[in-house]
């Protein structure tokens, strides 16, 4: 008999994975948490029965998500991770020669555990602790109240806006951000997709906006997201990515981002650039 994992993606589409195996399933404070090996993407974490990262396509959400803020930032000593409790985004972030201290604050400690056990090539920062990470499992939104003027760039990965995340998505969240970076600091938000959540894009571009004078959508293609196209905005004080010297990038073993992918992934189809007018 044949094992099928299904993720209603919307009320009218549904994407399923043929699974080999469930390795875990189990339900937290805040969730329920699954990882199930499956036949095109290999092991997969599930949330809430919604994909949130695998094997096959990790990299390209992990690298985008922070090196295209990172290389914005000309010096970013003190980097935040809000979320990211699989460690794919904090693997990426310790790797830059800049970073002096990089904190990462999740608050599913079931979620850091399963990861570091079944998804050890996303959480390898994690499993190694490595000596840049500081690991908190708290909850983010309570924690950006209480800092100010402390870090270069924040990165906020952070699941649909439903249950945990839900409170990630609101103006008071990004105020509590922009209080927290430095006079020239920004920071970076998974945005969810341009086809399936206009109305959310919408909005979201439109209250970071309110407080960044540089605000900016990019995109990347995640095979395992809704419609397989996926945005970032990035809130920022000071530096516009677009006005990067990429000749100046650090060239790191990537396997999704470049120099050129740096400034292309900000070029929108005009469908997204009227969600963002």
């Amino acid at each position: 008999m044949e094992l099928w994992f299904t993720e209603s993606q919307t009320k009218n589409i549904r994407l399923q994975a043929r699974v080999k195996e469930t390795l875990f399933m189990g339900k937290s404070e805040f969730q329920d948490v699954a990882v199930v090996d499956t036949h095109q993407f290999g092991r997969m974490l599930v949330l809430d029965g919604v994909f949130q990262t695998s094997i096959a396509d990790e990299f390209i959400y992990h690298e985008m998500i922070a090196h295209v803020p990172l290389f914005t930032h000309p010096n970013p000593k003190s980097v935040l991770v809000i979320g990211g409790g699989d460690g794919g985004a904090i693997r990426e972030v310790v790797r830059h020669d800049a970073v002096e201290k990089a904190e990462m604050v999740e608050i599913d400690g079931m979620v850091v555990d399963v990861s570091r056990k079944y998804l050890p090539e996303i959480s390898e920062a994690l499993i190694n602790k490595h000596p840049k990470l500081t690991l908190k499992i708290g909850d983010g939104i309570q924690y950006m109240k209480d800092a100010e003027n402390k870090y270069d760039v924040i990165i906020v990965d952070c699941s649909d806006p439903i249950g945990p995340g839900e409170g990630l998505f609101t103006p008071d969240f990004y105020r509590n951000v922009y209080k927290a970076l430095k006079e020239d600091g920004l920071f970076v938000q998974q945005t969810e997709s341009p086809f399936y959540h206009q109305e959310l894009i919408t909005y979201l571009h439109k209250e970071i906006n309110k407080l960044f004078p540089i605000t900016k959508t990019y995109l990347a293609n995640i095979p395992t997201y809704p419609s397989g196209l996926h945005c970032f905005t990035m809130g920022s004080k000071k530096y516009d990515p677009l006005q990067v010297d990429t000749d100046k990038i650090q060239e790191l073993q990537t396997r999704y981002y470049n120099k050129d992918i740096h400034k292309s992934c900000f070029v929108l189809p005009n469908f997204v650039r009227n969600l963002l007018k």
